[in-house]
């Protein structure tokens, strides 16, 4: 599931909001000030901080600073309610992924975050498929619409691996070392069962029987 900072200090925008995120079934964690904000960016790992710029015990650009000088691949989106263009000017100098002005609609927010999302998603992820399907490497994840599919390391790994080659069919065996290298000494219908599991999780059978050698991906689900 895709994590989301939320920094806002002002309650009835935070709650809102925060509901509209969690509709589009965001993981969501809410903060009010920029000291809460920091802690949470340094102890915790997130796809995405929406942060508001004026905010108690510091501002948002703190939160902004911090995250990029720690070469984060956190996303950011800024709030705030000076439309100044010296402050917008500031916080993309800064590199913030984008920036919306108060009062903002909910929806029009969540366009944004879309946005953001699918281009740090293509940057940060080796592979990216079609219909919302995709695979993000550094935390061993497979998502479906923003949503986690909450497969099992083995499942992951076999999943990236046609992924990676759709044009190539693996056999069961070629499929193991893959997966487990020289260490699974058991038989090769262990594939079979992950391919099984997978199926039962993934929205449409993108993993496609190649009779007489194994699996590959299915390009035309």
């Amino acid at each position: 599931m895709i994590r989301i900072l939320f920094l806002e200090d002002e309650p009835t925008i935070q709650d809102v909001t925060a509901e509209y995120m969690k509709m589009k079934n965001y993981d969501v964690t809410c903060v009010k000030d920029a000291k809460e904000a920091l802690y949470k960016i340094k102890n915790d790992k997130y796809d995405l901080a929406v942060l508001d710029i004026n905010v108690p015990k510091g501002s948002g650009l703190d939160v902004l600073e911090y995250i990029k000088s720690s070469n984060s691949s956190t996303a950011t989106i800024m709030l705030t309610a000076l439309g100044d263009e010296e402050t917008q000017i500031r916080a993309f100098n800064m590199n913030a992924d984008d920036y919306v002005v108060k009062p903002f609609s909910p929806i029009l927010l969540l366009k944004r975050i879309e946005a953001v999302l699918r281009r740090t998603i293509n940057q940060n992820s080796e592979v990216l498929k079609k219909d919302g399907l995709f695979i993000k490497d550094d935390s061993y994840e497979v998502y479906y619409n923003n949503v986690s599919l909450k497969l099992t390391l083995s499942e992951f790994l076999l999943l990236q691996t046609l992924m990676k080659e759709p044009q190539r069919a693996f056999t069961r065996e070629q499929l193991i070392l893959r997966i487990f290298d020289d260490e699974y000494c058991g038989n090769d219908r262990i594939i079979d069962a992950h391919v099984k599991n997978i199926r039962k999780k993934l929205p449409k059978n993108y993993i496609k029987t190649v009779n007489g050698i194994g699996y590959q991906f299915n390009k035309e689900a």
